[in-house]
């Protein structure tokens, strides 16, 4: 059975009410197919559908998914978190490959940004997705944020807006709706929304001037979606959290943004909203603030929960605690996307290698800002392709050339025997589908000793491993090993973790080579006084930052990756094996 945009469907239909109160649920489900249940409701007005790790085995696999749910029902949305970097559900198994938000803002290139989204969205839509619920346009101003971190573009207000922009411009050009978060920002917390309910005291003048520019840029670059936050602004809302709070959601982003979207809120199984006021509760709540589609599913991903979803906001609509009226306009918002997709999907697209050569054109000869990211000296010039070099100059070779020569840190001596250019490291051409090497290559930041040289013989890699948030998860492998491995047969890993994770790495390792991988070592005591450790011991240790890189660098080589996607993990093991 078939349903259309317009919410009419076969005779055996729910009321309209009841329709619209499926239409605005995004639920998730388990397996690899989708259940009988998920298509029958379907059937009965249910418009959205999320997808998570769980439901991606591969390509071909999704596309026959997305293709199962179209049966049923031709225009639904299916919705993906495919942030790249350290949130991938399309790669949940190997790691993205594609650098996330914080690597894109170390390069600091709006065309490589949306070149990224591009190529991102144009396998999205091969699979049939045709909502991403990304990009973050968190401005990550709390260092100690346990969960944004490397999925902000940056700590920098105007560039967060800029990538913002230029990464829903990518996205959409692909036929993806952009679903920009978390609104109104998520980067000042201290606390996982996931866990419990975050608090941003900031006064309203901070928030206008830093929390609420990338959302004017996501608008003004057209995102078809915008998704709310998990938190507690009192400075717009004393009482209620964003996805909750009318002033939010209807004051601030409808009235005085003038946003017109979809209205999205973050998953309501999160402890934020789930703890507090509990699903049911909350998304009553949430509709009638302003938010037109309730995302669940990312814990709870049965038939139940949607039935349970399903008949509170009925039961509100006939209680009068929720206007019906509220409620149709929610749906109405949500038929109009599945519109826009449909449309979007009909439309010819750029081949891949044109969108590459856009690119190219317009990056070569450009000089990246980048280098104002790099750590522990002076700055040096750095050249558009080139790795970071701290204190040193990187060349010009355009979106093929990612090497560049490499700097040192300005205590040592300098050392320029980096070749100028890797961009036949890969073996590819520059096109499309390496895009995200590209990007991974040009985000590195690279300091160095003068005594060091590139590793010849197998290391052994100390896996210095902090417990991943959610939004990220734990089935994803991240670190530099394999790619080590694959360029030095014979790397063997290890995870440490805790007191005694420095000693217990150091006697793992033994005389080998060392190569110690951390992520946010500043947030992290144990994981600092570990590499003390090492570094006490082993000098010539190589540290590998995959987090965002607020310590100082040292060890004889300290590569600052911005993200731990798999393609950040081959860019630094190439840099450390001297490819």
């Amino acid at each position: 059975m078939t349903t259309f945009a317009s919410g009419t469907t076969a005779s055996n239909s729910k009321d309209g009410l009841t329709r619209d109160a499926l239409t605005v649920l995004q639920p998730g489900f388990t397996g690899t197919t989708a259940p009988d249940w998920l298509l029958r409701r379907l059937g009965e007005g249910l418009a959205s559908v999320g997808l998570f790790g769980r439901n991606i085995a591969s390509p071909d696999q999704l596309a026959a998914l997305t293709a199962q749910l179209r049966v049923e029902r031709d225009d639904v949305l299916v919705a993906i978190d495919e942030e790249g970097g350290d949130v991938t559900r399309l790669e949940v198994r190997t790691g993205s490959s594609f650098p996330g938000n914080h690597a894109l803002g170390a390069v600091d290139d709006v065309a490589l940004t949306e070149a990224v989204a591009l190529e991102l969205g144009r396998r999205l839509a091969a699979c049939g997705v045709n909502l991403n619920w990304a990009p973050s346009a968190d401005v990550n101003s709390n260092p100690a944020n346990p969960v944004i971190g490397v999925r902000s573009f940056g700590a920098d207000t105007d560039l967060v807006a800029r990538h913002t922009a230029a990464y829903v411009t990518g996205l959409q050009a692909a036929g993806v709706a952009a679903c920009t978060k978390h609104f109104p920002g998520h980067g000042d917390t201290a606390v996982d929304s996931h866990h419990a309910l975050p608090r941003i005291d900031a006064d309203l003048s901070v928030l206008q001037s830093r929390e609420l520019v990338p959302f004017r840029a996501a608008i003004a670059a057209g995102s078809r979606a915008v998704m709310s936050a998990h938190i507690l602004v009192p400075a717009l809302d004393p009482d209620r959290p964003a996805t909750l709070s009318r002033r939010i959601l209807t004051g601030l982003l409808r009235e005085e943004l003038g946003y017109d979207g979809l209205i999205v809120t973050d998953g309501m199984e999160m402890q934020a909203i789930a703890a507090t006021y509990g699903i049911e509760r909350g998304s009553v709540l949430a509709i009638a603030a302003g938010a037109d589609a309730i995302c669940v599913g990312g814990g709870l991903a049965d038939d139940d929960t949607v039935r349970r979803l399903r008949d509170a906001l009925v039961s509100a609509v006939r209680a009068g605690e929720l206007p019906e009226e509220r409620l149709a306009d929610a749906a109405n918002r949500v038929r109009a996307l599945a519109e826009w997709t449909a449309a979007a999907s009909a439309i010819p697209k750029a081949s891949p290698a044109a969108s590459a050569s856009v690119v190219i054109s317009r990056t070569n000869g450009l000089n990246s800002s980048n280098a104002s990211n790099s750590l522990g000296g002076t700055d040096g010039t750095s050249g558009t392709g080139g790795v970071n070099a701290t204190g040193g100059t990187a060349g010009a070779s355009g979106l093929n050339g990612t090497g560049g020569t490499a700097g040192t840190d300005s205590s040592d001596s300098s050392d320029s025997s980096d070749s100028a250019n890797r961009s036949n490291a890969s073996g590819g051409t520059g096109g499309a589908s390496d895009v995200g090497l590209i990007a991974a290559r040009r985000a590195l930041t690279v300091t160095r000793s003068a005594s060091y040289t590139p590793l010849t013989g197998a290391p052994y890699v100390a896996a210095l491993t902090p417990v991943a948030n959610i939004a990220v998860g734990d089935e994803t492998p991240w670190g530099v090993a394999a790619e080590l491995a694959r360029l030095l047969p014979g790397t063997e890993t290890g995870s440490f973790t805790g007191v005694d994770a420095g000693s217990s790495a150091l006697a793992a390792a033994g005389a080998r080579p060392l190569v110690a991988v951390v992520r946010d070592e500043h947030r992290h005591p144990w994981m600092a006084t570990a590499l003390d450790t090492l570094l006490a011991s082993r000098p010539d240790t190589v540290v590998v930052e995959m987090g965002v890189p607020q310590s100082a660098p040292r060890g004889a080589l300290h590569i600052a990756t911005h993200g731990a996607a798999r393609v950040c993990g081959r860019a630094a093991a190439e840099v450390i094996a001297g490819e």
